[in-house]
This record gives C-alpha cells, sequence and structure tokens, in this order.
C-alpha cells in the first residue's frame, strides 16, 4: 500500500456560489461524507492544507491581478466565476494544498496525494479568473515543485473542459509536459490537436480531443497505449495531475460518456505507468452520485496500484 496524504479543510466549504451554480460547496461535503463510510478513509494520510503566500501564488499570477482580489467585492468576475467574501481564503488554501503535498513528497513523508479543494484552477490564467477558477493550482504547484528540485514536471489533464490556464502557463517551456484529454469543441474553446506549444515548449503539450459520445473504449485507448509512450519518453520527476471528473456519462456538464470503469482505466493507467510521485487536485465532477464514485475509484488506485 502507497502512502497517500488527502487534504481537505472545511475552508473550501466557505467559497459560496449562487444557488443555481454547479461547482457547489455540496460536492466536497459529499466526496469527504462518502470517503469516511469507506476503510479507504483509515488508510489515508490526513492533511489540512496551509495558506500559500503571496510569494508563492505569483509564481503563475500577475501581482496586480492578485493584489486586486484583496478587497474585491462579492459577485461575478466573470459570468461562470463568483467570488464570495471567504472565496480569497479558500483559493489561498486551495494552492496550500498542492504545495503542501509536493514539500510532504519531496521530504519522503507521502509518495502520492489527493488534494480534495475548491476552487478548481485549470482555467485560471495569469492575469484574471476563469470557468469557476481563481488561481491555477496545478501550474503553481508545477512551479513549486520546480524549485525544490523536480526539475521535469509532466502536468495530466483529464478533465472533459481544456485546461487554457495551465496550458498558456507552459506554452514556451520544454521542462513542463502538459498532456490533456478534453470534449472539443466545447468550453472554452481551445485545446485542438494542432496546439502544441510554441518556441522552445514545441512538442510538449500534446492535446487530444475526444468527440461528443466518447467513451471507455476511447478513453481506454488514449491512457493506455498513448499515455504511457509519454511517460516513457519525457521520463517527468514528479506526475501533477488535474482531476476532474465531469467527462462522467452522469455528468450534466459534458455529453462524453464515461463509466466508473473508465474512471478506473484512466487512474490505474496514469498511476500504474510511473513510479515518480503522484499530487491529483480536484476540478470538475458536477454530478454527485458520480463524483463520490469517482474519488472513491481514484483513492483505491493511489492506495492499491
Amino acid at each position: 500500500m502507497k502512502r497517500v496524504g488527502f487534504y481537505y479543510d472545511n475552508i473550501f466549504l466557505k467559497h459560496k456560489t449562487p444557488l443555481w451554480h454547479p461547482e457547489s460547496n455540496i460536492r466536497l461535503i459529499h466526496i469527504v461524507n462518502s470517503l469516511k463510510e469507506t476503510e479507504l478513509w483509515k488508510s489515508l494520510r490526513h492533511y489540512k492544507p496551509p495558506k500559500a503566500s503571496f510569494e508563492e501564488v505569483a509564481l503563475i499570477h500577475d501581482e496586480d491581478y492578485i493584489k486586486g482580489l484583496l478587497n474585491k467585492p462579492a459577485g461575478h468576475l466573470d459570468p461562470d466565476t463568483y467570488f464570495s467574501l471567504d472565496t480569497l481564503e479558500a483559493s489561498l488554501h486551495a494552492v496550500g494544498a498542492i504545495i503542501d503535498a509536493i514539500k510532504r513528497i519531496k521530504d519522503g513523508e507521502i509518495e502520492r496525494a489527493f488534494c480534495a479543494v475548491r476552487p478548481p484552477g485549470h482555467h485560471a490564467l495569469a492575469h484574471r479568473a476563469m470557468g469557476f477558477c481563481i488561481f491555477n493550482n496545478a501550474a503553481i504547484g508545477t512551479r513549486f515543485a520546480q524549485k525544490i528540485g523536480f526539475n521535469k514536471v509532466l502536468i495530466i489533464d483529464f478533465d472533459v473542459h481544456h485546461g487554457n490556464g495551465t496550458q498558456d502557463a507552459f506554452e514556451q517551456d520544454n521542462t513542463v509536459f502538459y498532456f490533456s484529454t478534453h470534449q472539443y469543441p466545447h468550453y472554452p474553446g481551445t485545446g485542438a490537436e494542432e496546439e502544441k506549444g510554441s518556441g522552445m515548449g514545441y512538442g510538449y503539450t500534446c492535446n487530444i480531443p475526444v468527440k461528443a459520445g466518447a467513451g471507455d473504449k476511447t478513453y481506454g485507448k488514449i491512457y493506455n497505449e498513448v499515455l504511457p509512450k509519454i511517460m516513457s519518453q519525457f521520463d517527468p520527476h514528479i506526475v501533477l495531475v488535474s482531476a476532474g471528473y465531469d467527462l462522467h456519462k452522469h455528468d450534466q456538464l459534458s455529453a462524453t460518456r464515461v463509466s466508473n470503469d473508465g474512471i478506473r482505466s484512466i487512474v490505474k493507467a496514469i498511476v500504474s505507468n510511473t513510479d515518480k510521485p503522484i499530487v491529483m487536485t480536484l476540478e470538475g465532477g458536477y454530478n454527485i452520485p458520480a463524483l463520490e464514485d469517482s474519488v472513491k475509484i481514484t483513492i483505491e488506485e493511489l492506495l492499491y496500484s
């Protein structure tokens, strides 16, 4: 059994969104409660994430953008992204979770981690919030990992929406490989197969868009045939995963048809094809029963594969 850290704090429930909004605190309440009903809960190492510093967030985000959030009144930052009185605090702890997980991995305390955090992060750009996301948790984690010696980072993003913010952060970087599967065309409109990075980073972005209706067979082929070759060739020092479960067939924000078995196949392919540390951070997933199942499956694979 692997030493797996699980990051959660009630601060994430204080990020309030309107009643109609799919990214609600109910998501984390159900994830935690469903895990507590299983033996998996006792097998995890539980951590409360610290609050990330201004300097850590600035590894990715512009200073003016960060400062602009300090006294921001509650309201919409864009049509999809809501900012409440406690959103900044929750966002800083979401960043702190992935940073602390990487620190503990570096120190040998844990081997893998799952960060049950919100708001999610992979749409957030350096200069603005977008698509439910305030700070780009995976991108900041990547730069922090490199600061402490994990020089080559592989980011895997299986959310049904393309992680445009993460791709943008590492567009010209050959020390970070960004691998994304996502429904296309779909929000946010980026992630075409032709987008491969630029300059020194050309060839270090791999987008595999899938059509509406794609299910277990399509994803199984990608994650069991394409991804292992990339992992072997790039040979990262650490793997960070944007774990978005809105690719599930019951999710209301997608038209992909991935089942629980398909989720297991994706996660198993990730964890079994590398002996390097793995940190997963929660992105999407809005059908509550499907989200509960998907996270439990992920934790099982992190612990036992």
